[in-house]
């Protein structure tokens, strides 16, 4: 019986290292949260062929918007946890972990991190001809009307959406709050001067901004971008406490093997160290990342926590 037992594990282990060294065998879907246009997509768009050209397989990106992306979080986190479908999120998927009640998946438990592609800060922008020439202006015009401005963002419990939250609370604003499905009909009402300003990261905005369509005003991070380098940061421009920093990462199902989360892991560090890759992305206003999954581990945990605080503080809320 012993015997029967350790020849059943001993195929079981050989039967999934075998399929992991034949990884892939045929394509691999990238599902985003968000529509297409956004940088979620922006950065899944410029890693797929990466992929498809160091692994010999297709990565296909496929859209599934919605529900702060928790459409996409739990169709990858019930996916079959063999590699071929995985999930490109940002800091929405440890936030919604604070920001929803009974979600049917969980962050830490229900994924396993590959790695971020790259991170970006996210900025305050208004449409070309708004009234306010900088954040201390618009800041003035919301405390003399309060209610009358509004923001977009692009869902419930997006970076952008707590970015403005925290502004409104640092700054004791009342602003309304006009969520879309997703960074790119969140900018085209913006364009269109349908809301008056937004947070939204870099890859999303760079193109609109040097079109002049959108203004920057201020950046949420400790120090300027060299994508915008005239443009302040929050604390420069008199806010303090007001830094958003997005990341763009890879997530598969919980429980994938080990060995196909080494191939992939270690071929998107690959792309993100790509001089073509890297270059585009530097573009899009966007940082190469490119770290280990146990590196991102321990920073979807902090993420998690620091996220959860936030949430707390700013009394934002999903349901």
């Amino acid at each position: 019986m012993r015997v029967f037992i350790f020849l059943f594990f001993l195929c079981v282990f050989t039967s999934e290292k075998v399929i992991a060294q034949q990884f892939p065998t045929r394509p691999v879907k990238l599902v985003v949260g968000f529509p297409p246009g956004g940088g979620v997509d922006i950065n899944a768009r410029l890693l797929a062929p990466k992929l498809a050209e160091y692994l010999g397989q297709q990565f296909v990106v496929e859209n599934r918007p919605g529900a702060g992306t928790n459409i996409a979080n739990e169709m990858v986190a019930k996916a079959p946890a063999d590699g071929y479908t995985l999930l490109v999120n940002t800091s929405a998927l440890a936030i919604n972990m604070s920001l929803y009640r009974n979600l049917p998946f969980d962050a830490l438990r229900d994924f396993t991190p590959l790695s971020v592609i790259s991170e970006s800060p996210n900025v305050l922008v208004v449409p070309a001809k708004f009234q306010a020439a900088s954040a201390r202006e618009l800041i003035d015009m919301a405390r003399k009307s309060p209610g009358k401005l509004n923001y977009s963002s692009a869902g419930v419990g997006t970076t952008q959406h707590l970015a403005a939250e925290l502004l409104k609370l640092r700054t004791k604003t009342f602003i309304v709050h006009i969520p879309y499905k997703g960074s790119a009909p969140s900018l085209t009402a913006l364009m269109a001067a349908e809301v008056d300003f937004s947070f939204a990261n870099i890859p999303a905005i760079h193109a609109h901004v040097k079109s002049g369509r959108l203004r920057p005003l201020a950046i949420a991070a400790p120090r300027r971008d060299r994508q915008l380098p005239e443009v302040p940061t929050m604390k420069e421009a008199g806010i303090d406490g007001v830094e958003v920093a997005v990341w763009y990462g890879v997530f598969a199902p919980a429980g994938t093997p080990k060995e196909i989360v080494q191939t992939l892991g270690g071929a998107i560090v690959r792309a993100t160290r790509d001089t073509d890759m890297r270059r585009r992305l530097l573009e899009q206003g966007a940082e190469p990342v490119g770290n280990t999954p146990e590196e991102f581990s321990k920073l979807l945990r902090e993420e998690v926590a620091r996220w959860a605080e936030v949430v707390k503080v700013s009394g934002a809320r999903a349901d």
